[in-house]
């Protein structure tokens, strides 16, 4: 985070919210870039997160490769539902037994352009399936993208990427109607340009 300061990007993580410690937590957010992780580990990691993210990642990249294979992270093969469902319960029992946080990115891609793309339901379920316990806490990304907006070089200039907690939610009741109103929220605190 502090690197990208250079090229003129501030950082604001708004969290009014008490969350708990002792219990796990399912953070739900949409996705603009991969500088939307550095802040969500820096700022919540006191909740200790792990992410579910694609299984291409987890070669290849000093570091961040062998924290996703070895840290708890969930590495999923997009193009084989049964892997893919099969690392989301792990993840979820992981989090259930261990009171940590799974940050799941439900577009299932990131929208180059910060307009949100529809949630895939799928992987969001079996990680509330897989931890009952767990809180669900949204977060709403704003601008990341615009720090990508070249492509990888020229990295943009001068971003304001600012992410917003909203209240944290209790898993009960119909899970669609829960998701559906996870994702209302989420895309309420997204402002598009």
């Amino acid at each position: 985070m502090r690197c990208t300061n250079i090229l003129g990007t501030r950082y604001k993580f708004e969290n009014e919210q008490e969350i708990p410690t002792g219990r796990p937590l399912i953070i739900v957010t949409n996705h603009q870039s991969m500088y939307d992780i550095p802040p969500i580990v820096w700022y919540m990691r006191k909740y200790h997160p792990k992410f579910v993210s694609k299984i291409e990642l987890g070669k290849g990249i000093p570091s961040v490769s062998y924290n996703l294979r070895h840290g708890g992270s969930a590495l999923i093969d997009r193009k084989d539902p049964k892997q893919s469902i099969s690392e989301l319960q792990k993840l979820g029992k992981y989090i259930e037994e261990h009171n940590r946080s799974a940050v799941i990115f439900p577009e299932g891609t990131r929208s180059r352009t910060g307009v949100p793309k529809p949630f895939r339901t799928t992987g969001l379920k079996v990680m509330i399936k897989n931890a009952p316990s767990a809180l669900i806490v949204p977060i709403s990304i704003n601008n990341s993208w615009n720090l990508l907006r070249f492509g990888q070089f020229p990295m943009g200039l001068g971003s304001f990427v600012k992410f917003k907690v909203h209240p944290p939610m209790e898993i009960e009741g119909n899970v669609d109607e829960l998701i559906a109103a996870v994702e209302k929220q989420i895309v309420s605190g997204v402002i598009s340009k």
